[in-house]
């Protein structure tokens, strides 16, 4: 019980920080939004960079994160040696990455299309180098089970980013987007002055022998690593290139700021997985556990289909989070994104079956075959569609991964999901928000009350059929008979 107690904890620590730390980094959208217009193509240079950083960061890492906690539990290996190793091994990588861009700036920078600010390329090469070997200590906290310090550092880097943005873009009134980039690099460079006494007190060493039994472990994690990220940032990093306007910047720019929105649904599934995984891999020889998995599935796309509703049934509300109303004419990318990352979040819960059964391979086949389906729709649709092929893109990708999934899981590790339950709950969802959209021609406190109503039915609906008063903590006691 109290090893289960620790887990339980160190979830909820993680899991918080996690949250509140992307809660944190969405007071920078309407702080971007308000300062830079649409059309000036800033916001879209900024989600442009980012994705290219997402990507640089899982190659720069190359599976050694998980590799480390498989290999410093392991009897027979020195666990300091395998940190040191690690250490050098990521550390050896990310400077050779940072020194190649530097040195070939110029073509680089001129091939991603900011040949006219270098710097942001620069700044942000030499940032996920050193933010990519930070990986590794971060790790080391984890596995030294110092939770609240990870929390605590990780909370501290998104707060001191905060107030230098506001700092220069307020206070100062700056408007160079290179600053976004410079302040990243700069809370970096705070995080591995904190993280020195996790890079001291123990004799570094490279163990090659050891380094290379690591690497054939990771490389397959690298694998699942590249096609998962591809699947989130390919769009953004393909757009500027296939795009045919000369404002693929400026519709980059409305594409981003307006997913943001739908990023509700992300920090959802976020949650869900710190506290379901742990469970998940305590009970894999538990037989009992089929019907914790089948539960957790259906409960999981119920609250994930509340959390469409009310972002789509108070999306009057929410879109102020985008401060400028030039980026608004890209609001109707919000549910589509939202559906996309509802479908990633089942692909999640249908994972654990080649997880459990070490056919991880799966999980590379079913994520590359997604990311090929979300390229092939972007390079088809973005030229004549826009964002909104990125955002379909997304749709069919992880549809694509989620139904092979569940295909060849059936077959390996079958499950008896409650699949007619789920299903009234999607098309109850669906039709709800087909009423939505035709109030949303009505008057605004008409439009708002009415999607409220809609929401309650919904809330009802859970109540009636699925999650009785009764039976839930704290004030079940008072709705027993």
């Amino acid at each position: 019980m109290g090893k289960l107690t620790t887990i339980f904890r160190d979830t909820a620590i993680y899991g918080m920080s996690s949250i509140v730390g992307r809660f944190l980094n969405y007071l920078l959208v309407p702080l971007y939004t308000a300062k830079f217009t649409a059309a000036s193509g800033a916001y879209g240079v900024i989600t442009n960079i980012y994705s290219y950083v997402a990507l640089a960061l899982v190659l720069l890492t190359f599976g050694m994160e998980t590799t480390y906690f498989r290999f410093t539990n392991k009897s027979h290996t020195d666990s300091n040696v395998v940190y040191s190793t690690t250490l050098i091994s990521v550390g050896s990588v990310a400077m050779l990455f940072a020194l190649l861009v530097l040195l070939l700036l110029t073509p680089i920078s001129q091939f991603m299309g900011y040949g006219e600010h270098p710097d942001y390329v620069g700044v942000m090469a030499v940032t996920v180098a050193i933010d990519a070997f930070l990986c590794i200590p971060f790790a080391h906290l984890r596995q030294q089970k110092k939770a609240l310090k990870f929390a605590l550092l990780k909370l501290l880097n998104i707060v001191v980013s905060i107030a230098l943005n506001i700092i220069y873009f307020i206070a100062l009134d700056g408007e160079d987007v290179g600053y976004v980039f410079y302040i990243n690099l700069l809370c970096t460079a705070m995080l591995a002055v904190c993280l020195i006494p996790e890079m001291t007190g123990f004799r570094w060493v490279l163990d090659r022998q050891l380094l290379k039994t690591m690497l054939s472990y990771s490389w397959p994690i690298l694998v699942l690593g590249i096609a998962g990220i591809l699947n989130q940032t390919a769009d953004k990093m393909l757009f500027p290139y296939i795009y045919p306007g000369q404002d693929m910047h400026e519709q980059l720019g409305i594409y981003g700021a307006c997913s943001k929105i739908a990023m509700i649904m992300a920090m959802i599934t976020q949650a869900f997985r710190f506290a379901y995984e742990p469970i998940v891999f305590a009970g894999v020889k538990d037989k009992d556990q089929h019907q914790m998995y089948e539960q957790a599935m259906k409960y999981f796309i119920i609250f994930t289909l509340l959390a469409f509703l009310m972002v789509v049934g108070y999306m009057e509300i929410l879109k102020y989070i985008v401060r400028n109303q030039d980026y608004w004419v890209g609001l109707e990318v919000v549910p589509i994104v939202m559906v996309a990352e509802m479908m990633m979040g089942v692909y999640f819960n249908l994972s654990f079956w080649y997880k459990i059964t070490d056919r991880t391979i799966w999980g590379a086949i079913f994520s590359g075959i997604g990311c090929v389906v979300l390229l092939a729709v972007n390079i088809l649709f973005v030229p004549k569609y826009g964002y909104m092929a990125c955002a379909w893109g997304g749709v069919a990708g992880y549809g694509v991964a989620m139904i092979a999934s569940y295909v060849a899981g059936q077959k390996y590790y079958p499950l008896n999901y409650p699949l007619k339950d789920i299903s009234l709950y999607v098309v109850l969802a669906f039709v709800f928000y087909g009423f939505m959209q035709t109030a949303s021609e009505w008057p605004k406190l008409a439009s708002l009350a009415f999607n409220t109503l809609l929401i309650g039915i919904f809330i009802a609906v859970i109540l009636w059929r699925d999650l009785p008063l009764s039976r839930i903590p704290v004030i079940g006691k008072y709705f027993k008979h």
